[in-house]
């Protein structure tokens, strides 16, 4: 039941950077007791509305009333000060630090100038255990998954019991089962009076959680809806301007033989301990074997040892056509046909400081066709990513713009015409899609879908069960380190596979 005054009133706001304007004239409002969804592609404006209302960003215009009252916030410092709390999209942590040591920033001890800790500490277990987080407060930040560092920031908005909580993507790393957990204790907390601003792409998501719905597109509020008098393709459209296909079409496809044939394979994580434990895996041509599970059970390191980039334990079996990749590197693995995705893209999968050019030819420029007698061949690399910069819709400049000056969706575009150009027997595709827009993710999956049709053997990681259910022939199910079940895609349903995820065996 939603109080009558506006918990937060944001009045005609407008913020603007060097050559863009992030927010126009953007009006938003909050009741006490209601969940109102702030809904866009990357680059609308949410983030930037968000970060004004934490004190992070100063709005060049308009103004901000909390309780009725105008309040000027100019830290998160007094942004927390005024109850209000907010899960970042991108991670506010020290990775240096302990969970605890994370969560005790800022706070004020009971102990003077010595941290609590151990008070801390035994709010973050209470927290953990009620909603299911599973976070250990001793362990440092940089051990941890990027699921798992998400869980700490939800944990620090909780900690501070924030009247006003802005969730940012907070249900990316949870199965279907915790997600319905949480919007039960996300339910009490706005039962209590506690307003929710909930930011998600997953659309099914917001229909079910929201009280109202307001959508922004270029920085400019294009609608205002309740989940009642909407649908989700309707809201995709409000985001994007035009028609979306939310699910892709998959021509039926013959499975080939098997491509990648994966036996005994153990892998130590970054902790010491067994992050992928003794599994078996196939994966035909022609196919897409989807991998589901809640982030940090052995996904990243399933990847990267098929890619190289981790050792496997002991004796096991890797091959890809027939032919061993246990021993080889990574660039014996490329040219034996396999293409790799990596989750972490800017990171492992491109150079923010080079170049969109640098980046297309980043894993291929010693190959004839863009060297010669050492020297590179700078007609043939400038034809080369111009084609691909116009083939997979990659908006930028010019191929000689930063690439760290690209949105998400269009970095993750240099990196997917790179890898794909390579024709791969073996494609793996780990988060393809996390954090890029709903435009972008249409791309993107078409071009994994043109890649089954091609005969590829494509492992797809992703912690989207949407995504997984949608593009997958087959899906694995990871719990603790091990494959808990493969289902055919035909079979499968969300409950179903969540319960997997969750380590529930049929």
């Amino acid at each position: 039941m939603t109080t009558e005054a506006p918990l937060l009133q944001m009045r005609g706001i407008t913020k603007r950077f060097p050559g863009v304007i992030a927010n126009e004239d953007v009006d938003f409002d909050l009741h006490g007791g209601e969940v109102h969804t702030l809904l866009g592609e990357n680059g609308a404006g949410k983030s930037t509305l968000m970060k004004i209302l934490f004190g992070l960003y100063q709005p060049d215009e308009g103004e901000v009333l909390l309780r009725g009252k105008p309040i000027d916030i100019t830290s998160p410092s007094e942004a927390i000060a005024a109850r209000i709390g907010m899960v970042h999209q991108h991670f506010m942590l020290v990775p240096t630090l302990t969970v605890a040591e994370n969560v005790a920033l800022g706070i004020k001890s009971k102990r003077g100038m010595l941290t609590d800790l151990d008070s801390v500490s035994e709010r973050i277990r209470e927290i953990s255990d009620s909603h299911g987080l599973a976070v250990d407060p001793s362990v440092e930040v940089w051990r941890l998954s990027v699921g798992e560092r998400q869980r700490i920031e939800i944990v620090k908005a909780l900690f501070r019991d924030a009247e006003l909580l802005v969730l940012d993507e907070p249900t990316a790393v949870l199965t279907p089962q915790e997600v319905d957990d949480l919007f039960v204790i996300l339910r009490r907390m706005t039962d209590e009076g506690r307003g929710l601003i909930f930011i998600s792409h997953k659309l099914h998501e917001v229909m079910s959680l929201s009280d109202r719905i307001t959508v922004l597109r270029n920085g400019r509020v294009t609608g205002q809806t309740v989940p009642s008098e909407t649908s989700r393709e309707q809201l995709a459209q409000m985001m994007v301007g035009r028609a979306v296909r939310l699910t892709p079409d998959k021509p039926d496809v013959k499975a080939g033989d098997v491509r990648l044939k994966v036996r005994g394979l153990t892998v130590r994580g970054d902790r010491g301990t067994k992050a992928v434990d003794n599994i078996d895996l196939d994966v035909y041509g022609g196919e897409i074997l989807g991998v589901a599970g809640v982030s940090g059970n052995g996904q990243r390191e399933l990847a990267e040892v098929i890619a190289g980039l981790r050792e496997p334990e002991g004796t096991c079996t890797i091959e890809l056509d027939g032919t061993s990749l246990v021993g080889a590197d990574t660039r014996t693995r490329r040219d034996r046909g396999l293409s790799y995705v990596p989750e972490e893209r800017m990171r492992d999968g491109a150079i923010g400081d080079f170049t969109v050019s640098e980046n297309m030819i980043l894993v291929d420029h010693g190959g004839e066709r863009f060297s010669r007698s050492g020297l590179l061949n700078f007609g043939a690399i400038k034809d080369h990513c111009t084609e691909l910069v116009q083939r997979y819709a990659v908006k930028t400049p010019g191929i000689d713009t930063p690439t760290s000056s690209l949105s998400g969706g269009n970095i993750q575009k240099v990196i997917m015409a790179r890898e794909l150009t390579a024709e791969p027997h073996l494609l793996i595709a780990s988060q393809p899609t996390r954090g890029v827009d709903i435009g972008s993710a249409e791309y993107i999956h078409e071009r994994l879908v043109e890649q089954r049709s091609r005969g590829t053997a494509t492992l797809l990681i992703s912690e989207d069960l949407d995504e997984v259910i949608g593009l997958s022939d087959r899906i694995a199910v990871m719990f603790d380190g091990r494959v808990v079940g493969i289902v055919d895609s035909a079979d499968a349903t969300r409950e179903g596979i969540g319960l997997l995820m969750a380590g529930v065996l049929a």
